[in-house]
């Protein structure tokens, strides 16, 4: 269906939010058959595959709605703010290195992934292999390989670099959104089993529960009944930090662009640092870490991370909106090698967490800060716990920064293999 039955954006976000209501009201049901099903499927799988089941029966569209770019250019950054204001930095580095590596082992498993995958599939299927010039098949999947390692903007940059075909760059969009979300959804039902994960990877978890420990024992410090005033300077803080981030990002992106000529060049590697969202991220991230060093952290007592957590629901539904169920099928052969390409990451990632005995929150974290950017390894990372989003947005935006390095060097791979 072309045409959802639903445009109006009002109606939509109301569909939105009775979703994640029913989801909250079911899964707070302590015996029963929903009490049994989310034992099984977690909450937050279900936030975001109900809205994703209504895009895919052309209720609503996020093609023709703005709720997404709504929630992520003003609900993220007020989220970040907000579950950044109790933070505990220091606490954050003493989680130690096994971050970082599985963090960057993720980023190798999307370089060697993509030439893997073509020397696999061209075994049987050679003639998808083929084309020359700007219908290089390999051009298009060094788009897939900006955007797993990096972001859109990174994506945009690939593009740009190895002129792929326009006219099937929508294949490879659809081969980005149908893989990457089908793996979030594969990560978020492994959070429901993440003790399970734990103890098989044998990890330690010390680190991460003594910050969730710290953050919870903070917050049950300055504890109190939230009065309207506390809202409003919340909610001042918080809005005027994103306004901040949006001003500054806008500055400094025109900035970089109007004179430092690499960034300019949309071919160049620098290029994803004239991504507004890219600087909107970081700066509200800033923001909110310099708050964590003032007495605006005591607003955690008033439920500054709940009202985040809130934000961030808001994000995950707008994000399965854009999951089209049926898509799964129009282009299989391109789905198939997203699908190795994917595998091969998480197989890696899972060998190395094994062998250094990684907990399962850097397996997801680490993934989704290649994969989902951004966007959604913060909310990979609260779905931990609130205090945790910041150690998905710090991944992420080191994404950001070897995201285009990556993928050259991943095309380069996968150009060599479509001619072996």
């Amino acid at each position: 269906m072309d045409q959802p039955f639903f445009t109006n954006d009002a109606i939509v976000f109301g569909i939105l939010m009775i979703s994640l209501g029913f989801v909250f009201f079911t899964e707070s049901k302590k015996s029963g058959f929903w009490h049994k099903f989310y034992k099984i499927v977690p909450a937050l799988l279900m936030c975001y595959l109900i809205p994703a089941i209504f895009n895919s029966l052309g209720i609503i569209s996020a093609e023709k709605s703005q709720t997404y770019y709504i929630a992520s250019r003003y609900l993220l950054p007020a989220a970040l703010v907000l579950m950044t204001l109790s933070i505990d930095l220091k606490a954050i580095f003493n989680l130690g290195p096994k971050a970082l590596i599985m963090f960057f082992t993720g980023t190798i498993g999307i370089i060697i992934g993509g030439p893997l995958a073509i020397l696999l599939l061209s075994m049987f299927f050679p003639e998808m292999f083929g084309g020359a010039g700007p219908d290089a098949i390999w051009r298009g999947l060094s788009t897939l390989a900006g955007s797993w390692i990096g972001g859109g903007a990174n994506q945009a940059a690939m593009l740009e670099i190895y002129e792929y075909n326009p006219s099937k760059y929508g294949g490879m969009v659809l081969v980005d959104i149908v893989v990457a979300n089908i793996w979030m959804a594969l990560i978020l039902i492994g959070i429901g089993k993440k003790n399970r994960i734990n103890n098989w990877l044998k990890s330690d978890t010390t680190a991460i529960e003594q910050l969730k420990d710290k953050v919870s024992s903070f917050a049950d410090k300055v504890k109190r009944n939230p009065t309207l005033t506390d809202y409003m300077i919340m909610l001042a803080l918080v809005f005027g930090a994103v306004g901040i981030a949006h001003w500054g990002a806008e500055s400094i992106s025109e900035f970089l662009k109007n004179n430092v000529e690499a960034v300019a060049d949309k071919s160049s590697a620098l290029s994803s640092f004239a991504s507004k969202f890219f600087w909107m991220i970081t700066i509200a991230t800033i923001i909110g870490i310099a708050l964590s060093y003032t007495k605006a952290k005591n607003y955690e007592g008033a439920g500054a991370s709940k009202i985040g957590s809130i934000f961030i629901y808001v994000l995950v539904a707008t994000i399965g909106m854009k999951m089209d169920l049926g898509s799964i099928l129009d282009e299989p052969k391109l789905i198939l090698i997203g699908l190795v390409w994917m595998a091969i990451h998480a197989g890696l990632l899972i060998l190395v967490a094994k062998l250094i005995k990684a907990p399962y929150f850097f397996l997801a974290v680490g993934s989704q800060a290649n994969v989902g950017g951004a966007a959604s390894a913060p909310v990979v990372a609260a779905a931990f716990h609130p205090s945790l989003a910041t150690v998905g947005v710090l991944l992420a935006v080191f994404g950001y920064v070897v995201g285009t390095y990556g993928a050259i060097l991943c095309t380069i791979l996968m150009e060599i293999a479509s001619k072996v």
